[in-house]
């Protein structure tokens, strides 16, 4: 009996919908993203190669399908259901050095290229050629997008050099940890 690669997409399902967030910042649209590169990994599944790797395969689908949108929605100027309002927030008051807060407001100034970086190398585990790969660019750009995410994440947190961050999430410190981006 011959594998499905179908049979593997579904396997996939929670790490594209964290990708999707990372780049939306909007649990609907992220849904949205998900459910549209399923259906174009679904109806085109003969693209695939099989013995390749499909959760690389799925997060350029997602990757792209962002795009297009975030293309598309920048020529849109009408905010009717308030969702861009709906956004907007005050910095918590806390004790914490280090919030999951803080790191969403920090995440979320970062370009859409770095973020995406280090959701890719740093939390989603992939290595610099398989997101170069994904990206389709050169993987010093890789490095030296992440590099550069890395230092602006560490200066709108105002952390110094060295400076031990206490989080919980292993895939947030893996965005910030400089051991992943040596």
């Amino acid at each position: 009996m011959t594998h499905d690669p179908r049979d593997e997409i579904v396997d996939h399902l929670p790490s594209l919908r964290a990708f999707a967030m990372s780049l939306t910042r909007n649990s609907a649209t992220a849904d949205d993203i998900v459910q549209d590169t399923i259906v174009k990994a679904w109806s085109n599944i003969e693209k695939f190669e099989p013995g390749t790797n499909m959760r690389a395969w799925l997060f350029t689908i997602l990757r792209n399908t962002y795009y297009s949108l975030h293309r598309k929605r920048a020529r849109e100027v009408a905010d009717i259901d308030g969702e861009y309002a709906a956004r907007m927030s005050e910095k918590p008051e806390h004790d914490g050095r280090l919030s999951m807060n803080d790191f969403r407001e920090a995440f979320a100034q970062l370009p859409d290229d770095q973020r995406e970086v280090l959701i890719l190398v740093g939390a989603s585990g992939f290595s610099y050629e398989e997101a170069a790969q994904m990206c389709g660019c050169a993987v010093g750009t890789i490095k030296s997008r992440a590099n550069r995410g890395r230092k602006r994440l560490a200066e709108l947190m105002q952390l110094d050099d060295g400076e031990s961050m206490e989080m919980t999430d292993a895939a947030t410190l893996g965005v910030v940890n400089a051991s992943h981006f040596g």
